[in-house]
């Protein structure tokens, strides 16, 4: 589905213009082309690529999309990766893909499988028609730039949860529903690691060494992009440390609960085994047994084995068995 299709000519909005008349746009290097679509078809991937002249290979990449964030270089077009996070239910976050093609004079955007929706990137740059000025440079910027802003509401919903599951922590019981909690936390900061960890290489490509050209001039704004995700990354770091010991923790509050449940089933089974073991040798059938024929015999038996039985009751009580 096509979004936009606008030009720009020294940083201002000019026209939004009909796919026909890209090629005619194309050759005119004083214009920028901005193109966006949304989970195109075939035909329409086909039909941009004819009209921007783009690599079969970025082509099928961009078609198929479950690609790594990645950037690669095909002669003066520059094909970046993106992955988009959007909340997907309580324990799941969806994963999109933004496929960006970048040329001298234009910028193609395609968006896969996501809701995000990037409108706020293109009125941003209208906003700012000095900077718009940049070219296409700057707004691969301001989409990447979107697309990592998008990720720190992520990783502080994480924190939360994470934070969430630690309280719980020593309650009762709560161990099988705390260690689901965690693998939750942790399936979804797999996948923020997973977008932002080979981002961190897209970016520094674009801060420092052999730029392309598209994106001279504009390492600064590339390097505040690089800052952020060294960021957000940091902090997956530290919340997987934080993770891992949480986990080990519950562990340990499932193992001293079970502990805790055998010592008093230990406890119980002793009281059983005392007053069983005192009218079993009462029950024996033998005449010469103490006490066997007086008339206090079996009051005393009765008051031996209460005896013995509170005293044990209160000595797991002091213990804390009971």
């Amino acid at each position: 589905m096509l979004l936009n299709c606008v030009v720009y000519r020294d940083g201002l909005k000019q026209a939004d213009i009909p796919v026909e008349d890209i090629s005619d746009y194309r050759a005119d290097r004083g214009c920028l082309l901005w193109v966006a679509l949304k989970d195109p078809t075939p035909e329409e991937i086909a039909l941009m690529q004819e009209e921007f002249g783009l690599h079969p290979l970025a082509v099928e990449d961009a078609r198929h999309g479950h690609q790594r964030p990645k950037i690669e270089e095909y002669g003066d077009i520059v094909f970046v990766v993106l992955h988009l996070l959007e909340g997907n239910g309580e324990d799941d976050l969806g994963l999109g893909e933004l496929a960006i093609f970048v040329g001298p004079n234009f910028v193609l955007s395609i968006r896969l499988r996501s809701n995000v929706p990037l409108l706020g990137v293109r009125e941003r740059c209208e906003r700012e028609p000095e900077l718009l000025k940049n070219g296409p440079g700057f707004v691969l910027y301001a989409l990447m730039d979107a697309v990592v802003d998008r990720y720190f509401p992520v990783l502080a919903a994480l924190e939360e949860d994470l934070e969430q599951v630690e309280d719980r922590m020593f309650e009762r019981n709560a161990g099988r529903r705390n260690v689901a909690s965690l693998y939750a936390v942790k399936r979804r900061l797999m996948v923020l690691h997973h977008a932002v960890r080979p981002l961190i290489e897209v970016a520094s490509r674009l801060d420092g060494g052999r730029v392309p050209q598209v994106c001279v001039g504009l390492q600064a704004w590339y390097r505040d992009v690089h800052d952020h995700l060294l960021r957000i990354n940091a902090h997956i770091d530290t919340q997987r440390e934080t993770l891992w010991t949480a986990v080990q923790a519950n562990l340990a509050m499932v193992t001293i609960e079970q502990a805790e449940t055998t010592k008093r089933l230990a406890a119980w089974a002793s009281l059983f085994a005392v007053s069983t073991a005192l009218a079993g040798i009462w029950g024996m059938n033998f005449d010469y047994m103490p006490e066997l024929r007086q008339p206090w015999g079996y009051p005393a038996a009765l008051g031996l084995i209460g005896g013995s039985l509170t005293l044990l009751w209160w000595r797991f009580r002091r213990l804390g068995w009971l």
